[in-house]
């Protein structure tokens, strides 16, 4: 249960104000490239199409993921670009993030299975999730990554 009293938005990129979407590519920017040391192309053409999960507490910006939709009928969604604010780490908002994503992908994608690239060091987390990993671990960006997906609750026919 997260100590921090929060909600929830799911927003398309072109619902977002230039505000919104500033604070979620900063989040992102801040963790992904500047805390992990990790020049990669984090403006990569996905976000356009994509739906982003916010937690928010009033209008401050806790944590964020991305959800990409299934390419085909039977193919994976994708839950990425999952970060919290380094400002809220330790209140259990990652855990929070994931239940509400992973909620989100059943709710739009009922019979797909949810995909993501997870850094290897997080395994445990996802798994918590029911994730399993399916490849082996592999340098993203030189940081250890491996795949993993989790079934849907409802098999199709």
């Amino acid at each position: 249960m997260a100590s921090t009293t929060y909600t929830t938005d799911l927003k398309g990129f072109d619902e977002f104000s230039a505000r919104e979407l500033y604070d979620v590519l900063r989040m992102r920017v801040d963790v992904f490239i500047v805390e992990q040391n990790c020049p990669y192309p984090e403006l990569d053409g996905k976000d356009i199409d994509a739906l982003h999960l916010r937690l928010l507490e009033g209008s401050e910006l806790l944590a964020s993921a991305r959800i990409l939709k299934p390419h085909e009928p039977r193919d994976a969604s994708k839950i990425g670009r999952v970060v919290v604010s380094p400002a809220h780490r330790g209140k259990r908002l990652g855990d929070a993030l994931m239940s509400e994503a992973i909620a989100a992908c059943e709710r739009l994608y009922p019979e797909n299975p949810i995909a993501l690239s997870a850094q290897a060091h997080l395994r445990r987390f996802y798994e918590s999730f029911g994730f399993i990993g399916t490849s082996q671990e592999y340098l993203e960006d030189g940081i250890p990554h491996i795949d993993m997906v989790r079934q849907p609750a409802t098999q199709p026919a």
